[in-house]
């Protein structure tokens, strides 16, 4: 069986795991999640088998696992209408084969460039970009205290920018520059989502911000690891920060 052939089957076999999930009873659903997060993780070791190295366990291979879980704990919050349901599973179904799509390239591209890689790194970002989008609308909707809010949030953007950022350079180790870079955007993105549970915003207005600054700040750091952060290119990006915080604080309604 080809590759492609296997991340198609794949990616059938776990929309259909996930439309499974979705009858589960309300006691069982964050478990069931929990479980189908897991078991595409080893769906997605064995689609990439064949050039996996040991430390692509945790570089590469839980990526497509993160984005199940939130697409998985996302879909709790749908209106029960069997078009809109069947819709998600669908573009999951499409998402996860792009995700399958650019851990390959990534996992193939580790010992020389190929020309699909800058295709990889920006769909890579998107599906990033996505996962937090769910992520945090799921957990804002939850109506926690702030510290778990923002503890959360911490939580789950700490392996995405890991991720993100270790794809730049698809190094054979973890160096302390990724680390540290990891550390700081993470925490940044922590106190920000501890300022906006003060805001009275809505709760998709909470998840646009945080993946607007996740969008900014991933930006600047894969340019910076890249070696192309020069003035004119991190003064666009602020001049992008500022006019997203601008947008958000003028024009969007509170709650």
């Amino acid at each position: 069986m080809r590759r492609r052939e296997k991340f198609v089957l794949t990616a059938i076999f776990l929309s259909l795991l996930l439309l499974v999930v979705q009858y589960l009873s309300l006691d069982w659903r964050y478990y069931g999640v929990a479980g189908f997060a897991v078991i595409t993780y080893f769906a997605s070791v064995f689609v990439l088998w064949e050039d996996l190295q040991k430390h692509e366990w945790l570089t590469i291979v839980p990526f497509p696992a993160f984005y199940a879980g939130a697409v998985g704990l996302f879909y709790f919050l749908l209106p029960s209408n069997f078009l809109t349901r069947l819709s998600i599973l669908a573009v999951f179904a499409i998402g996860m084969y792009a995700i399958f799509l650019t851990s390959n390239i990534y996992s193939v591209a580790k010992e020389r460039t190929i020309q699909l890689l800058h295709a990889a790194h920006a769909i890579g970002l998107w599906m990033t970009l996505l996962t937090s989008l769910l992520f945090t609308n799921t957990i804002y909707s939850l109506r926690l205290p702030f510290y778990l809010t923002c503890g959360l949030i911490g939580l789950v953007h700490f392996p995405l920018i890991f991720m993100s950022l270790w794809d730049v350079r698809i190094e054979k180790v973890v160096s302390r520059e990724v680390m540290a870079l990891t550390l700081f955007l993470t925490l940044l993105i922590t106190e920000l989502a501890l300022v906006l549970s003060f805001i009275p915003f809505s709760v998709w207005y909470y998840a646009l911000f945080i993946m607007s600054f996740l969008y900014v700040g991933l930006s600047v750091l894969r340019s910076y690891l890249m070696g192309r952060l020069f003035v004119r290119a991190l003064m666009e990006f602020l001049l992008v920060a500022v006019f997203i915080a601008i947008l958000f604080l003028g024009f969007f309604p509170l709650k």
